[in-house]
Formats: structure tokens, sequence, C-alpha cells
């Protein structure tokens, strides 16, 4: 019983590994290269989540059969995949304005090391 159990919620523990690598990596990582990845990990950890949630075991795609008929259960929910599309174009603007900011902070300080640029800002004034 224990072995049927593990084996059902493996998507669950894969995704909470994932979710531990990205938040680890936004806190304690110091590059901030290193920071914008563990978010996009984190992003997509949480996209996971999202549609293994809405995973329905036996249903169909939200389109009228006859065969199904009008019964709701027959049916997998589209909304939680709707927010997945939505968060993912988020995620990617949310990217790009990351990395463009990265770009931006190494030509003027020459890194990306957190603990440098903070103590550079600090001597600046």
């Amino acid at each position: 019983m224990t072995g049927d159990l593990s084996v059902a919620r493996y998507p669950y523990v894969f995704i909470a590994v994932l979710v531990v690598i990205g938040v680890w990596g936004m806190v304690m990582k110091r590059n901030l290269l290193k920071k914008v990845v563990g978010m996009g990990i984190f992003q997509g950890a949480i996209y996971l989540l999202l549609v293994h949630g809405a995973y329905k075991a036996g249903g169909a795609i939200p389109i009228h059969a006859a065969k199904l008929g009008l019964e709701p259960d027959a049916y997998m929910n589209p909304l939680p995949h709707v927010m997945v599309l939505t968060a993912i174009v988020v995620g990617v603007a949310i990217m790009g304005v990351a990395l463009s900011l990265l770009v931006v902070i190494h030509r003027r300080f020459g890194t990306l090391d957190e603990a440098r640029i903070l103590e550079m800002l600090r001597e600046q004034g």
C-alpha cells in the first residue's frame, strides 16, 4: 500500500524538489544570474504543480462529444491550463527584463556578485 502511495505522489515530490532548488537558488546564491535561474526553476515548478493538479484521469478535452454527453465530470477543466499559459507569457517577460537589467548591472559594476555590488554602492555613497 505504501508503495502505491509513493508512486502516486512522485510528481508532487519532484515538484517540491524543484521548488526547493528554485528558492535555494534565489535566496542562497550570491551571483545575480544564478538568482534569476533559480527564479526560472521556481516558476517552472509552479507551472508543473498547476498543470498536474488540473489533470483528471480519464478526462476528455473540453470539447463536447456526443458519447460523453453533458456530464462535466467527463471533461477536464481548461482554466488551469489557460492560467499556466498566461503565467508562462508573464514569466518570459519578467525573465527578459531581469536579464536585461543584469546586462546593465554588469556593464556598470563589472560583476554580478551581489556582495561586491553592494560594497561598491556603499563606497560610492
